[in-house]
């Protein structure tokens, strides 16, 4: 069993033991356990390689993502396994005085980071920002690395894998601006399988399925920041999904 996961805390990241933790490789780790698959290999990837990793079998589970009507023409996706906002990631202070993504686009010499494929890129044209105001990244470091020497004014991605990197860089002097809910919605993030792996999607949603929303599960993520409402708006919304 092969899982492919991203380095953006607190969804997947290495920790100071250098084990590979975070909410989505430890509810990973849960569910096969629960099926006794114990040969689990963890793979590290960028973003833009997980679903085609799918199609051409290099791994069978992906980390969470939003599942867009884009991404289910390759990919199966199981019920929701979190539930979280976009936020922008800025220098400390707000220097621009950012609100989200609507702020961004009508301040007319903002630049805007995202990862190359991410959800948040087509968020960001949906919003009015113009292409070429919108550097386009390969993973997290790189493009909070651009914020941090000013080389663009915020990065946008779920917000809560920003408030997990500010965590674990204290020095860095960066901000979460998480966007407001009437401006976009939280969205619901799933794992990611192969189109004809569906025995093992539905044996990996009806374990997640049996699983969020207990206290077990609980304990699982509040180290990584989730709120007892985030966690129940997704353990009561099994069929929503969205990165």
């Amino acid at each position: 069993m092969k899982f492919a996961y991203l380095i953006e805390p607190p969804f997947n990241f290495i920790d100071a033991a250098g084990r590979v933790t975070g909410c989505d490789v430890e509810l990973a780790r849960h569910v096969f356990g629960e099926l006794c698959i114990a040969d689990f290999e963890l793979i590290e990837t960028g973003f833009a390689e997980l679903l085609p990793g799918l199609v051409d079998g290099r791994w069978r589970m992906t980390t969470g993502m939003f599942g867009t009507k884009e991404r289910r023409k390759v990919a199966q996706f199981s019920r929701p396994i979190w539930a979280l906002p976009d936020g922008l990631l800025v220098k400390e202070g707000n220097p621009r005085s950012l609100t989200g993504y609507k702020s961004v686009a009508e301040c007319s010499d903002a630049r805007l980071a995202v990862i190359r494929d991410q959800f948040q890129h087509r968020s960001a044209t949906e919003f009015g920002i113009a292409e070429d105001r919108i550097a386009i990244f390969e993973n997290y470091t790189e493009a909070a690395t651009a914020v941090r020497e000013g080389r663009v004014d915020a990065y946008a991605s779920v917000g809560r894998a920003h408030s997990g990197f500010i965590e674990q860089h204290p020095d860095w002097a960066l901000e979460l601006v998480v966007v407001p809910n009437e401006e976009k919605p939280a969205a619901f993030g799933s794992f990611a399988f192969n189109p004809g792996d569906t025995t093992m999607l539905n044996e990996v949603d009806e374990i997640v399925g049996e699983f969020l929303g207990t206290e077990s599960h609980r304990r699982m993520v509040a180290p990584f920041g989730f709120s007892s409402a985030e966690i129940d708006l997704v353990a009561q919304n099994p069929t929503e999904s969205g990165r």
